[in-house]
């Protein structure tokens, strides 16, 4: 296995909208999608369809949605035994999509973080290269760093939106890649020697700053349809080219391609053209 995901597994009922209602008004559904979401689960399933050999650590209730959940993943090509079913509710997320593409989240957490560091058999860890945490409980979070670096793993984190109302300092700590976009990389401060950081600039593209230096990709130009789970598949992207040459600029441009091509389709974990992402990582990269 070359990559253990972990954190959220939800499933996502994404409603298209014409517009968000304001105060006692009303807006038209244009059309109605249900599937499996969640970070973790994202990122493990469009690895997967990049051809990585994942796995997947998090929690799912006993009902029809955990069940649901879970033959997605496995039908996508996920290693699930690292998913536990606690009795319970599901995660569901209500993902309101405007028509510029916009995505607005309601969400329920049921049992999504029923689940602790001590819960991953060692030799589900011992079998990896890299582990990719997600917004998941701090001390969680943290934990499973510490064991990955136990057993010699690299760690890639997206902390996502809890960035601001959780302290992932610890885990952050001890993670060698890490992912933010450009409000999150402002909030954050600290800084730990030798770590690469990940900067999203949506439409402007992304940065790599690592000890080797910068470098930039402008992204591609996608009309955007449904900006739900983009960041997850721009995270597998770089992590799959990574993981196959070690390239930053490459990486880069997987990844931006990736992104758009899933911002450019809606439902949040739309099916990857393999044609239109090698047509599009034929562009240009351009290093500082």
């Amino acid at each position: 296995m070359r990559v253990v995901c972990a954190g959220h597994v939800n499933w996502d009922v994404t409603l298209f909208v014409d517009a968000l209602p304001g105060p006692d008004a009303e807006a038209t559904i244009r059309d109605r999608r249900e599937g499996g979401g969640g970070s973790a689960a994202n990122v493990a399933t469009h690895l997967a369809r990049l051809d990585v050999d994942v796995g997947l650590v998090g929690s799912v209730g006993d009902d029809r949605d955990g069940v649901d959940t879970r033959e997605e993943l496995v039908a996508a090509g996920v290693d699930t035994r690292g998913v536990r079913v606690v009795e319970g509710m599901t995660a569901v997320k209500y993902l309101l999509v405007t028509p510029d593409g916009e995505t607005y989240v309601l969400g329920t957490h049921g049992v999504n973080e029923s689940y602790a560091a001590e819960h991953v058999p060692g030799e589900y860890l011992a079998r990896a290269d890299y582990l990719h945490l997600t917004g998941q409980h701090p001390e969680t979070a943290a934990r499973l760093a510490e064991r990955a670096r136990e057993a010699g793993l690299r760690v890639s984190f997206d902390p996502g939106r809890r960035l601001s109302a959780r302290d992932y300092s610890a885990a952050l700590s001890h993670a060698d890649v890490v992912f933010l976009n450009s409000r999150e990389a402002e909030q954050r401060r600290e800084r730990v020697p030798d770590q690469v950081v990940v900067t999203k600039h949506g439409a402007g593209g992304a940065t790599v700053e690592s000890p080797d230096g910068r470098v930039t990709h402008p992204g591609y130009p996608v009309e955007a349809v449904d900006s739900t789970g983009a960041g997850d598949a721009f995270a597998a992207g770089f992590l799959a080219a990574l993981l196959d040459d070690g390239d930053y600029a490459r990486a880069l441009a997987v990844a931006n391609a990736c992104g758009a091509l899933v911002a450019s389709a809606p439902g949040t974990r739309p099916t990857l053209d393999h044609e239109r992402l090698d047509a599009l990582v034929g562009s240009d990269v351009e290093s500082e």
